[in-house]
């Protein structure tokens, strides 16, 4: 069965609604008219996260997130997506957003981009915004 699992890397933090939020996050697939086949969301600290960066993208920064597609079915949604709750939680200061808030449009926007949204041109970031508030308010 498809399922949404939640594992911690280097990271005092563990989600508070589970179940909510997986269920919120299937029904942000459907609604984008995918399959889930599995998704994995490993939240971590930064330095874990900025170790990724650098052995898998040749990065050298902290970032809040890396998506990884390991889907092989077009249309049926397979990922690892690595969060940095460190990360989040200045973003969510310097953004005066409550943690919960930014931490649901970072794990929204992992997900939106396993569909095929991009966010490198201003147009790609306006319409990826737009689909994160969009599926936010059905929190």
């Amino acid at each position: 069965m498809p399922s949404v699992h939640y594992f911690y890397e280097s990271i005092d933090f563990k989600l508070s609604k589970p179940l909510l939020t997986s269920r919120w996050i299937k029904d942000v697939i459907k609604l984008e008219r995918r399959k889930l086949e599995g998704l994995n969301y490993i939240f971590c600290s930064d330095q874990y996260l900025l170790e990724i960066n650098k052995e898998y993208l040749n990065h050298n920064t902290y970032t809040d997130i890396i998506t990884f597609d390991n889907s092989e079915e077009a249309g049926l949604l397979s990922g690892d997506i690595f969060i940095s709750i460190e990360r989040v939680k200045e973003n969510a200061n310097q953004l005066k957003s409550s943690f919960i808030d930014e931490l649901n449009r970072v794990m929204i926007h992992g997900v939106l981009h396993l569909i095929g949204y991009k966010d490198k041109s201003i147009q790609e970031k306006k319409l990826m915004r737009k689909r994160e508030d969009a599926y936010l308010s059905l929190r």
